[in-house]
């Protein structure tokens, strides 16, 4: 099999993925070893704070417009690479300004760079707020997505520490970015159960969920993902490092398979997880015994659920099938 077909990546965040090459540039004469030690996760991490923690080196490496630029442009890069044809990145602004940016000024940098791209990946914005954010935080983020829509930003999500922090400070944020008629995903079913996953779904209005893997635990849930077509944003790396579920063997993706849940596949953070998502798809397929049908369905589910008009998509499922039928003799 020919894992170089085009790929669709919804669930990518940008100070997770860092190269050794944007990393050398700031910090001339790191060597990969020490580059590895502290922004790749450890393979086995205790929990999903514990992984979280190795984004902030990161972070602090995306405090100018300079590195902002630079940091969207090495991601992009990665994901021409890849065989990426769209992406969603996100990140959240107002991490972003201990050296004096405005958040207009962080979106603004990140925004510069993808406009800024000539190459084959078509690539969107999300911007997140954070669990631990506070109400206004998380209000003046659903005003920077309403703001820069027009420039690409075409959704709000809600990430971090799921299991540390409730739901309470962002619904009105997740209502202003809604009622603008802006799309908008959230982490749930990491960390934590299904209930998680349910309790998103009623408060936030949101369309997709980040990760959501622990759906299967509830089949109601599994029922109600389907007749609304919410999608699941799947991260397989990420949730084995995470210890979501400590076995490989385990990995419920098949359950979400025949019970015909849309869903796709995603690397999360592809320097904190040291993965692409050709390494994601190789794994399916030897681990899993996923088919070339498998990997079109899941690229095919987020077309459909990508945060992009109707007509995008449908220039993008083109380039899906003429890119799985030349790399691999596919045709659906």
């Amino acid at each position: 099999m020919n894992f170089s077909f085009p790929k669709i990546e919804l669930h990518l965040h940008i100070d997770c993925s860092l190269s050794f090459a944007f990393v050398s540039k700031y910090i001339p004469g790191i060597s990969k070893e020490d580059y590895s030690k502290t922004y790749n996760a450890p393979v086995n991490c205790c929990s999903l704070i514990d992984y979280l923690a190795c984004a902030q080196a990161a972070i602090q490496l995306m405090q100018t417009r300079e590195q902002l630029y630079d940091a969207t442009m090495d991601v992009i890069r990665q994901l021409e690479a890849d065989q990426v044809i769209y992406a969603e990145l996100r990140f959240a602004p107002l991490q972003h300004l201990h050296q004096g940016l405005t958040p207009e000024e962080v979106v603004e940098a990140c925004l510069a760079a993808m406009e800024d791209y000539e190459g084959n990946v078509k690539v969107r914005m999300l911007l997140c707020t954070l669990r631990h954010f506070s109400k206004a935080e998380s209000d003046l983020t659903a005003d920077l997505v309403i703001k820069y829509n027009h420039r690409g930003v075409v959704g709000l999500d809600l990430a971090a520490d799921e299991a540390g922090f409730g739901l309470e400070n962002h619904q009105s944020a997740f209502e202003k970015v809604n009622h603008a008629g802006i799309s908008c995903t959230s982490h749930a079913g990491e960390a934590c159960g299904p209930e998680s996953v349910w309790e998103t779904i009623q408060k936030l209005n949101a369309r997709r969920i980040g990760h959501g893997i622990r759906s299967v635990e509830d089949e109601d849930l599994m029922i109600k993902l389907k007749e609304a077509d919410i999608h699941l944003e799947i991260c397989p790396t990420s949730n084995h490092m995470t210890r979501v579920f400590h076995e490989s063997a385990n990995y419920p993706v098949n359950h979400l398979l025949l019970h015909d849940v849309s869903f796709g596949i995603n690397t999360d953070g592809r320097a904190i997880s040291n993965v692409t998502l050709g390494d994601e798809y190789r794994w399916l397929h030897t681990e899993k015994g996923w088919t070339l049908e498998d990997m079109f369905k899941v690229n095919s589910n987020a077309i459909h659920a990508a945060f992009i008009p109707e007509m995008e998509k449908d220039i993008l499922m083109s380039q899906l099938r003429d890119g799985f039928e030349r790399t691999n003799g596919f045709s659906n």
